[in-house]
């Protein structure tokens, strides 16, 4: 028998979690993949080469996708470190961006200067939402100033030329879900 590879005990690992997660049988997960019971038994346990006709199924039963039952477990992005502008007077962690469905980027920012004047606002395609975690948020949306407390979100068009900043004399620290087009607006790159 061939040595098996860190990749397929890694997809082995994965399919007998997920289908155990959700409290599934091998003969739940054999009715659901069109796969026999004890084929599945032997995928587990690695009794069994694991062939793509076969992963197929397994992750559409599992709804899962095969892209996810095969990535590699690189533990080189678990730690989130923050990139700071200092110009902008922000301090980013991308929580979450080509992973994200939709091609939505996730981030935390921390921000210690006021909103830009509306010259300096700009404007993109789709919607922006963020949620303030600490401190007070500046949302300049056109020519109105809004301010959002901490516990509360805003989401607005991010065709009205917008921006967002720090009011008062402490930092705000908020939690924003933004578009492809926003992400390359807002994020320093």
């Amino acid at each position: 028998m061939t040595q098996e590879t860190d990749v397929d005990r890694l997809v082995r690992q994965r399919i007998r979690a997920l289908r155990q997660s959700r409290g599934w049988s091998l003969d739940t997960l054999a009715e659901r993949s069109f796969l026999s019971p004890s084929n599945l038994s032997r995928i587990e346990t690695g009794g069994r080469r694991i062939a793509l006709d076969q992963l197929i199924p397994i992750a559409r039963a599992l709804d899962t996708s095969l892209d996810q039952l095969i990535e590699p477990a690189d533990d080189a992005d678990v730690v989130i470190r923050p990139r700071q502008d200092e110009q902008r007077g922000t301090t980013l962690w991308t929580l979450a961006s080509n992973r994200a469905p939709n091609g939505l980027t996730v981030a935390k920012m921390r921000i210690t200067t006021p909103a830009p004047p509306t010259e300096e606002a700009g404007v993109h395609p789709g919607r922006d939402w963020f949620t303030v975690l600490s401190g007070i948020a500046e949302l300049r949306l056109g020519d109105r100033l809004i301010l959002v407390e901490a516990g509360s979100a805003a989401e607005f068009s991010t065709m009205i030329p917008h921006a967002f900043g720090a009011h008062g004399p402490g930092p705000v620290e908020i939690l924003t879900i933004l578009t492809s087009d926003g992400d390359h607006a807002h994020l320093p790159r």
